[in-house]
């Protein structure tokens, strides 16, 4: 059975420089044989986590998750991870970190938290992570400047990886991203990509 590999695509642009990455990624793990999809988070009816917390209330869930009041396209998404060998994550760096369609996705991942009231911090219920992830970002600055002043991106991204069961194998930052209206990535960028893909087959 082919490797299933789900991207998520947290940029408002199609076709610029987070889509691109995460599809050379996505094509260089189909290269390898793997069975890809990607998904848009513009796309999906997500609605914001209002901290009722009541998906962290339950303690015998299935799925290693709790379930969610609201009923929008969360729960399938997650389905469609659950279901992945291996996960991308992408999204552009907006003021210092992912985008808000990024950011409301991953505040509810809280429902991997078993985090009842009395307890004073939340406990994960994956006892494993039997995934692997690649994460992407981009800046307007150069690389080695946004690493260092933008690391925000990287780290909420990684800890998505973390909910959804995943290990980062490969971080991918891509600057001077904002030099020209319809920027494109290299042929270098993108072969880079494509080998990023192949380490999750």
């Amino acid at each position: 059975m082919a490797t299933k590999i789900v991207g998520i695509v947290g940029s408002y642009r199609r076709g610029h420089i987070i889509d691109s990455a995460v599809s050379a990624v996505l094509d260089g793990a189909a290269a390898a044989g793997a069975e890809t999809e990607k998904i848009y988070l513009v796309d999906a009816h997500i609605e914001f986590c209002d901290n009722c917390r009541s998906c962290t209330q339950q303690q015998q869930v299935e799925a290693d998750r709790g379930r969610c009041v609201h009923h929008d396209d969360m729960e399938s998404i997650l389905g469609r991870l659950d279901a992945a060998d291996a996960i991308v994550l992408g999204s552009p760096i907006n003021f210092f970190t992912v985008t808000a369609v990024t950011k409301r996705f991953v505040e509810r991942l809280v429902a991997f938290a078993y985090w009842p009231w009395s307890a004073k911090v939340p406990r994960f219920r994956r006892k494993t992570r039997n995934k692997k992830a690649v994460i992407v970002t981009s800046s307007a600055a150069p690389g080695f400047v946004g690493r260092v002043l933008m690391p925000n991106a990287l780290g909420v991204l990684k800890a998505a990886a973390q909910c959804l069961g995943a290990t980062v194998v490969k971080k991918l930052y891509f600057g001077m991203a904002a030099t020209e209206a319809d920027q494109k990535l290299s042929a270098k960028a993108l072969a880079k990509a494509r080998r990023a893909g192949k380490m999750l087959v």
